[in-house]
């Protein structure tokens, strides 16, 4: 059993600017597990409408089929029941976004306001999508479609045809998207039971040859990781016979983390595999009973926000998320304008380019600016050597689209780099459904753009911080100190039960993981007090104290010995 940590104290001096990195930028990663899930989604859900209209020769209208096609890249890492809700919200925002800059564009062709009306939309994606943690691609395909939208000619008469045809790409992206579930109707969840195993078969390996001390990265990562499975079992709904099984090797993979010296990590890592797979789902030798997994769900149901409430409290004011959205807003802008006032004539260019590089901290847009720029680039020279191609007909040009589609999802999770080497000549392709333009007039205002984008979006995010990021710091720390406290006293007390050893210990462990997402998302910003270091440290450390006490007093089971 271990106090609650000291009180934070935020006195510490100021620390203006750090450097921003150069090492490693452009490293590839091993590929994303589900790529290829969200690779050939949005093929089937793009290619269907666009082969209909070439055969129809409209292909013309292609670019708003996309529209609603794009959809299927979001949410596979959702439960079933989760995603059907949650893809439904992405397709109406991506269809209302729609519908909203074709409005405006049929009102009014003055780029002044089309450019304004851009950023607030690009800034009003990035803050939802942020508040509601909707993942990979994020706001990034609403902006790009909504900023091209505006700058498509359009009159109100098009309005509901085109909404009419974005809306019927949505709804194909929602069915190809949730097709899996026909046969395969746990596969999320299991997957994210499979990374929660992996990571934490990783940090005990690591633990036994370096020692718990030296692994804090690893066990970080594995506590994140067996967060974000527990969140998926909640969402998936009922307690099915494979979920509660899975649950049980989510009990194990906990019991290892704070107890890794007798885990075994070679049998958490086969575990992992068999999850992964389509087989059953391996049961330990020495499953515990139920009840405590059934009141760690019920714990973690009880503190777990829906996407609303969520959305409410995460706009709402001192939200740490509001200096992002300004960023995005007066980044955007500014880079609109620019780009207008060079001369170049699709300005919404460097508006999606400034949007996608703004992260949670000046570092990381930093980081993002740079991939952005070199995978642009590397895109722009691939555009022009497969023009000839993608212009010999139509039939070309929606074929080599959809490779590009199939390519960036390949690519993206190696590195945003590489994938942007793909997205980039896609979306010049779908420039030119409408009719072929001139390559070398397309490729100069795309650089053009880029470099404007990611220069404007860099300066907004290193004049425009989160000055609050080292006080949302210290109210994590205080919410792990009342977490703790709790689970302190429950431990304290003889007579207490499992249940609430369970629930103490559950909330304990979701406020580390919040505790660690602050400080990361803190560490890279700039112009604000320095971060209490020490006082997260020795939170830390008293917060696994108190969890490894707890796991031993509940007798949960670690992973060791025979599994069927």
């Amino acid at each position: 059993m271990s106090s609650a940590p000291p009180s934070t104290s935020l006195t510490a001096p100021a620390r203006r600017v750090h450097r921003l990195p150069l090492a490693g930028l452009l490293a590839l990663k091993a590929p994303a597990d589900i790529w290829y899930k969200r690779a050939y989604s949005v093929v089937v859900a793009a290619g269907l409408p666009n082969i209909t209209l070439l055969l129809l020769g409209r292909i013309d209208l292609a670019m708003f089929t996309m529209a609603g096609s794009l959809c299927a890249l979001y949410c596979h890492n959702l439960p079933y029941a989760a995603r059907a809700r949650t893809l439904a919200g992405v397709c109406a925002g991506m269809v209302a976004g729609l519908a909203l800059a074709l409005v405006v564009a049929a009102l009014t062709d003055s780029p002044y306001v089309l450019v304004a009306v851009g950023a607030l939309m690009a800034a009003a994606q990035k803050g939802v999508c942020d508040t509601v943690r909707i993942g990979p691609p994020g706001p990034l395909i609403l902006t790009f479609i909504s900023s091209a939208t505006l700058f498509a000619p359009s009159t109100l008469g098009q309005v509901p045809g085109r909404v009419a045809l974005a809306a019927g790409g949505a709804v194909l992206a929602w069915a190809v998207c949730m097709a899996p579930a026909l046969v395969r109707g746990h596969g999320p969840e299991r997957i994210a039971v499979s990374r929660a195993l992996r990571a934490t078969a990783a940090y005990v390996a690591k633990a036994r040859e370096t020692g718990p001390e030296h692994a804090a990265g690893a066990r970080a990562q594995a506590a994140g990781a067996t967060h974000a499975a527990w969140q998926s079992l909640l969402a998936a709904g009922t307690r099915t016979p494979v979920r509660r099984d899975l649950e049980h090797l989510l009990v194990h993979a906990e019991a290892a983390l704070f107890r890794p010296a007798e885990s075994d990590f070679a049998l958490l890592r086969d575990w992992a595999d068999r999850t992964t797979g389509a087989g059953p789902v391996p049961r330990p030798a020495d499953v515990a009973d139920t009840a405590d997994e059934i009141a760690g769900v019920a714990v973690e149901r009880a503190y777990r926000e829906t996407p609303a409430r969520r959305l409410l409290r995460g706009l709402g004011p001192g939200s740490p998320l509001l200096p992002i959205v300004l960023r995005t807003a007066v980044g955007c802008a500014l880079a609109g304008y620019l780009s207008y006032a060079l001369g170049v004539g699709r300005p919404y260019w460097a508006i999606v380019t400034a949007a996608s590089i703004f992260q949670v901290n000046i570092t990381l847009t930093w980081s993002r600016g740079v991939q952005r720029v070199v995978g642009n680039l590397v895109g722009v020279a691939l555009f022009v050597a497969i023009a000839p191609l993608s212009h010999l007909n139509q039939a070309a040009l929606v074929l080599c689209c959809l490779a590009f589609n199939f390519g960036a999802e390949a690519l993206i999770g190696r590195n945003y780099w590489l994938g942007s080497v793909c997205v980039t000549p896609m979306a010049l392709l779908i420039t030119e459904f409408g009719h072929f333009q001139n390559t070398g007039e397309l490729a100069v205002d795309r650089i053009v753009d880029t470099l404007v984008g990611a220069a404007v979006g860099i300066l907004a995010a290193a004049l425009l911080t989160n000055r609050r990021a080292t006080g949302l710091v210290g109210d994590a720390l205080a919410d792990t100190a009342r977490a703790q406290a709790a689970a302190d006293a429950a431990l304290a007390a003889p007579g207490t039960d499992r249940a609430t050893l369970e629930s103490g210990r559950r909330r304990l462990a979701g406020a580390l993981v919040e505790l660690r997402h602050t400080v990361d998302a803190a560490s890279g910003e700039w112009w604000q007090r320095a971060l209490p270091q020490q006082e997260v440290l020795l939170a830390e450390q008293a917060a696994h104290r108190t969890l490894a006490a707890t796991v031993r007093r509940q007798g949960l089971p670690v992973p060791k010995g025979a599994s069927t």
